[in-house]
């Protein structure tokens, strides 16, 4: 009986590392892939990822497409050096990096771009 228990338990665990290990990468869709579905590594895009001299040339790339470039970049570094990420693509996945997310304006819109 203590066997069986065991097994069950080593089974669950097992079963939970898989899970942990799939849910580290998102399936999202990307205007910067053609409309088409890319996956994102949470773990190489997620908080404390970058280093603070990484993120202008993050900054740019996140910034690249929008015609108010000026204000994106300021408040898209300002959120780096705060959460020392950028999510990948010109807009949206920011579900990947928490903080930037999360960072409100008074008015309670997103701060991070």
């Amino acid at each position: 009986m203590a066997m069986a228990k065991l097994l069950v338990l080593l089974a669950i665990a097992l079963l939970a590392i898989l899970m942990a290990d799939s849910n580290s990468k998102v399936l999202a869709k990307g205007p910067d892939h053609a409309g088409g579905e890319y996956l994102l590594d949470k773990a190489s895009n997620g908080p404390g990822s970058l280093k603070s001299s990484q993120c202008p040339s993050q900054c740019s790339r996140r910034c690249s497409k929008t015609q108010y470039r000026k204000p994106c970049m300021f408040f898209c570094q300002k959120c780096c050096m705060k959460c020392l990420c950028v999510p990948p693509g010109f807009y949206g996945n920011k579900s990947v990096c928490p903080c930037y997310n999360n960072w409100k304006t008074k008015r309670g819109g997103p701060k991070c771009p």
